[in-house]
């Protein structure tokens, strides 16, 4: 080893330390700064081609929200006062001003978007985020038991039903729970009420839309925490402390875990996505008080500024925790180093 030292660098040569203190904050900052440029700049790019593929519906919205009988002259009036008769480029670029200051424009009803959306989206999130939780806290458990019984009965099933949980779309998985849990057994309600205030009247009335959602991500991020553990298994570090004599969970949780953590950071940020993807489908089945309603009806209007605000705000949720994720990613993978 000495030898091949010798032949890449010259004898005498002093090996560059990594950057420390206010050096190592700063690169910090730049790589952060660069990420989020870069997710913004996504996001940016999602939304126009969200207003593209909005306008390529058949029909606008002028006719979808019309009076039933309006005349050809009556439409384009309507067409003009909505901004229709401009260029698509002009109306997203003046929808795209707004952003920074929090306007997300008008529907074709006339309604404020940031209104509209201010009850149901929180909602929505609040779904999400429990699901996320669950999935995290289902998978990690999951993958754990099954990482430190490689090739027993015990992964074997495990890695078998992580597969068909997340084969599985998130509509079957409804109608299942629909069914043995509320229709067969009798334990949780089939709908979900709304109270005065715009929320679920009942905490049980959450239970099935979460674990709708929640049973496909485990079973995806179940398989992803077992892959990095088994990874990480397989490094000398690891193996050393197999030697040494130390527990199962202090290997788990000292040696496996903390390596594994990237890539489990970035299989629960790509859930994300998929939870608010397939809470649109979940809450139109349980009659959840969500974005789910809100986006569908915004389809049926061609109502181009209300579905691009539903996409801004749960595409800037989104890319929040893919940011986080490759923060986590790029912090470890630079101490590794």
């Amino acid at each position: 080893m000495a030898g091949t030292l010798t032949t890449l660098q010259p004898p005498g040569a002093a090996v560059p330390a990594p950057p420390r203190g206010p050096a190592r904050i700063l690169q910090g900052a730049g790589r952060a700064a660069w990420l989020a440029a870069r997710r913004l700049a996504m996001l940016v790019v999602l939304l126009a081609v969200v207003f593209a593929a909005v306008e390529a519906l058949p029909g606008d919205t002028a006719g979808a929200t019309a009076d039933r009988g309006a005349g050809a002259a009556e439409l384009a009036a309507r067409r003009a006062a909505l901004g229709l008769d401009r260029p698509l480029a002009t109306r997203f670029w003046d929808w795209m001003t707004g952003l920074p200051t929090g306007d997300l424009g008008t529907t074709a009803r006339g309604e404020r978007v940031t209104d509209v959306l201010s009850g149901p989206f929180p909602n929505t999130l609040l779904l999400g985020v429990l699901a996320l939780v669950l999935a995290f806290s289902g998978a990690l458990a999951l993958g754990s038991w099954s990482a430190l019984r490689p090739g027993g009965r015990a992964d074997r099933t495990i890695d078998a039903a992580a597969t068909t949980a997340f084969a599985l779309p998130e509509f079957v998985v409804s109608v299942a729970l629909l069914l043995l849990l509320s229709q067969w057994a009798g334990w949780l309600p089939a709908v979900t009420l709304t109270g005065p205030d715009g929320a679920p009247e009942s905490w049980n009335m959450l239970v099935l839309p979460l674990l709708a959602l929640a049973i496909p991500q485990i079973g995806w991020n179940t398989r992803i925490v077992r892959g990095a553990l088994a990874d990480q298994a397989a490094l000398p570090h690891v193996k050393a402390a197999v030697l040494d004599g130390l527990s199962r969970r202090r290997i788990l949780t000292h040696h496996m875990l903390p390596g594994a953590l990237p890539a489990v950071a970035a299989g629960l940020a790509t859930s994300a996505g998929m939870l608010l993807g397939g809470a649109v489908v979940v809450e139109t089945l349980f009659n959840y008080p969500g974005i789910g309603a809100v986006l569908a009806g915004a389809i049926t209007d061609r109502d181009t500024p209300l579905v691009a605000g539903v996409v801004a705000a749960t595409g800037a949720a989104i890319s929040l925790l893919l940011l986080l994720a490759d923060l986590v990613r790029t912090t470890a993978l630079g101490e590794r180093r």
